[in-house]
């Protein structure tokens, strides 16, 4: 069974690329514009890892971490953010994210985050596309 990663990110390349790498890793991606689809997980879609942009637009990834953080269901799912900022080490203490990946980052660091967090479903290594971009 492929494990489900929710990536949030406002950026359509951006997401489009991210969900690309995992999925050519061996995971099953949900990709969202959106990050109140956040507040709205159920049972039924919960995610095994959340990788979710600080800066989005109308919204704060810090924001979205911490309310998640406060839910008793889905306190437990990993979130890695992302972004630009330069405080990342701040941010997650603050908001209870299990660690930060600043931008811009190599495919390879992106799924060398998410494997320390998420084994891939399957035991294969992972995949990197050409040049290992950077995203």
């Amino acid at each position: 069974m492929k494990r489900m990663i929710l990536v949030i990110d406002d950026d359509q390349a951006i997401l489009d690329a991210i969900s690309l790498a995992l999925e050519r890793a061996g995971y099953d991606v949900q990709a969202s514009t959106n990050g109140r689809c956040l507040l709205e997980i159920s049972n039924k879609q919960m995610p095994d890892l959340i990788l979710l942009d600080i800066l989005l637009s109308g919204e704060d990834g810090r924001e979205l971490c911490t309310q998640l953080k406060e839910r008793e269901e889905t306190r437990h799912i990993p979130v890695i953010l992302c972004s630009a900022h330069f405080s990342g080490d701040v941010i997650t203490y603050f908001t209870g994210a299990s660690t930060f990946l600043p931008k811009p980052f190599h495919v390879h660091e992106l799924l060398d985050t998410v494997k320390r967090f998420l084994p891939s479903a399957s035991n294969q290594p992972y995949t990197t596309l050409p040049d290992d971009p950077v995203l």
